[in-house]
């Protein structure tokens, strides 16, 4: 419990960290690395999202929540991050960056093994330490990679792949709570992370160098977090109707595929990418 109380902290104070613009360091990316740093950041947030994707698709499955398409997804997930931080590994050579790629290999490696295991309350309670861990220090890594590009497209690609870890997070937060952690401090963080996710969706939609595309593509994530944030809702008795679980794990996974999409639309939006992310 120590353990687990240590890790939130971190990660809210963390999360507040992340929230705010990051000051220009270190080497700005020439000209013709624009796109390259544009995928970089994008991928480092891939990592952040799956870091929390995984762990609820473990509790999901767990809880016999469309339990064969949750383990699929799982090794789809974590296939893509394994792809994701082989083709990051540039990093960790990095002077800057190399500390910070190697405790986000360490701390996948082992919520991968950890999510493989058969599935226990210990286990999943593991799982989401883990997920807490390298969500932080996937994060810094997006962060630092950022800090390279000196461009608010990358500012835009973090936020919208943030904004994706943060309803994978409110996602396995419930389904904790559904599996019977109640306790205050789960709570909290429940709705600190709605809040969050509202905020952060609202500067997202109002930042001036959206293109009319990723417009489009956040005003489609904005209704699926209409969908997503009522059935959250329904932990709280707020129209409660028995489908809370599985409209969460439903509607997280679509959310998922939309902010997914924004991402993308950043990317391709990126200086220098030429309309078009590889």
């Amino acid at each position: 419990m120590k353990h687990r109380r240590s890790v939130r902290v971190l990660f809210l104070s963390t999360l507040l960290v992340f929230a705010l613009p990051l000051a220009a360091q270190g080497t700005p990316a020439r000209a013709g690395e624009a796109p390259a740093v544009a995928r970089d950041i994008a991928g480092a947030g891939n990592v952040r999202l799956q870091a929390q994707r995984v762990a609820k698709l473990y509790q999901q499955a767990g809880l016999g929540l469309n339990a064969p398409a949750a383990t699929r997804q799982i090794g789809e997930a974590v296939a893509q991050t394994d792809a994701e931080l082989k083709r990051l590994e540039r990093y960790g050579r990095k002077p800057a960056i190399q500390r910070t790629y190697a405790r986000s290999e360490t701390a996948w490696q082992e919520l991968r093994a950890t999510v493989y295991q058969p599935y226990s309350p210990a286990t999943a309670e593991r799982a989401s330490q883990l997920a807490e861990e390298l969500t932080i220090h996937s994060g810094k890594l997006a962060l630092q990679i950022e800090s390279e590009a000196e461009t608010p497209a990358g500012r835009l690609i973090d936020g919208s792949a943030r904004l994706n870890m943060l309803a994978q997070r409110l996602a396995r937060l419930y389904l904790q709570a559904q599996a019977g952690d109640r306790s205050h401090g789960l709570l909290v963080d429940l709705e600190q992370t709605r809040k969050e996710f509202a905020t952060g969706l609202q500067e997202l939609a109002t930042a001036p160098e959206n293109s009319p595309a990723s417009r489009d593509a956040l005003g489609l994530a904005r209704n699926q977090w209409i969908f997503f944030d009522s059935a959250v809702q329904q932990l709280r008795g707020k129209g409660a109707d028995g489908k809370g679980p599985q409209n969460v794990a439903t509607t997280s996974e679509r959310i998922q595929e939309t902010l997914a999409a924004v991402t993308v639309q950043y990317v391709q939006d990126f200086p220098g990418a030429a309309g078009k992310a590889r």
